[in-house]
């Protein structure tokens, strides 16, 4: 996994409350186990018209938000069923960071475990970061617990396992590497 330091890019915002994760992924697209390829289907039923076609509307499709990897968003993020998936094809379209008022447990820990940021802000923070002009760049400084922008800085909470886990690039698998030596130590005692 990617460590996750200070990240500076374009923010798109999807300023909708409760958005879940079939909304993020849909179903139908669930049958691979691989990681990646998912970012194509990411909110797939709003992004795209009934002929496949970019839907004008959604702001992912707007062209001053081409290569956004900041989601801002509303309240309760990532509710619904559990799918990993989620966090997956947020990661597979670019996303490092997401930005919102609340998330749900299981997608805040999914999105931890897949190098991205969850960020919670208050809605005026998140106001804010919405109505930034195109081209305006929004730094996410992990170490710092910052988000800066347009001259302002609002500071975030987050765990101090999930923090280092981000920082050092370290998802679950990693972390249990990090203790082959002892583990292989202990195997040879049995």
């Amino acid at each position: 996994m990617q460590p996750f330091h200070t990240h500076k890019g374009l923010a798109v915002a999807l300023m909708r409350d409760n958005i879940d994760t079939d909304q993020i992924i849909p179903k139908q697209y669930l049958k691979r186990i691989e990681r990646t390829g998912f970012g194509q289907f990411l909110f797939d039923e709003w992004r795209y018209l009934a002929d496949r076609s970019d839907n004008p509307e959604f702001p992912l499709n707007a062209p001053d938000r081409k290569g956004a990897t900041i989601l801002v968003a509303g309240e309760n993020f990532g509710c619904g069923s559990s799918r990993e998936h989620a966090p997956w094809s947020l990661a597979d379209y670019g996303f490092r960071a997401i930005i919102a008022g609340s998330f749900a447990d299981i997608f805040y820990m999914n999105c931890t475990k897949n190098g991205i940021l969850p960020v919670v802000l208050d809605e005026k923070a998140r106001r804010f970061l919405a109505s930034l002009p195109a081209g305006e760049q929004v730094e996410v400084n992990l170490a710092e617990q910052l988000v800066c922008a347009g001259g302002k800085a609002f500071s975030f909470a987050i765990e101090p396992v999930w923090k280092e886990k981000l920082l050092h690039g370290l998802d679950d698998i990693a972390l249990t590497l990090q203790y082959a030596d002892a583990i292989a130590a202990y195997e040879q005692k049995a």
